[in-house]
């Protein structure tokens, strides 16, 4: 079963889903699951499209942006800023651990002008660590100020 970790009131980040998990996700009050994983990245890694026909048939939406360990670019970040304002309730976000799944919640979040402290704790108190794209972060937040 996977750790659902709460980054906001309505976004969580978890590991690797697994179909049971949906059914979990459905309880909790999730509306979207957003994939961050690379299909056919682990050969035990349950596949995006059975993940998408569970979800869909609990009455939830999905969305695939697969993100490359340690590659992030900024189509990848305006995917992820129209999932998060277009979602109608709690979003999901999985990748392998969880934590690909953060830093481009993050790098959403500094494109959409939420304070890099806020973010930032936020991520931590959901142990993990922002640190490896706080610059990009920086950059995002610079732009939505001009």
């Amino acid at each position: 079963m996977s750790d659902f970790r709460m980054l906001s009131d309505s976004v969580l980040a978890s590991e690797q889903l697994t179909l049971a998990d949906v059914a979990v996700a459905k309880a909790r009050g999730i509306s979207l699951i957003v994939n961050n994983r690379p299909e056919g990245e682990a050969e035990d890694q349950t596949p995006g499209p059975a993940i998408e026909a569970a979800a869909r048939a609990a009455g939830m939406d999905y969305l695939a942006i697969p993100v490359t360990p340690g590659s992030f670019d900024e189509a990848q970040v305006r995917a992820m800023c129209g999932a998060l304002g277009d979602a109608d309730g709690k979003v999901l976000a999985y990748c392998r651990t969880g934590t690909r799944s953060t830093l481009l919640w993050a790098l959403a979040q500094a494109a959409g002008g939420e304070p890099l402290e806020s973010i930032s704790a936020a991520a931590r108190a959901a142990g993990y660590d922002v640190s490896p794209v706080f610059p990009a972060m920086v950059e995002l937040a610079g732009r939505k100020q001009d």
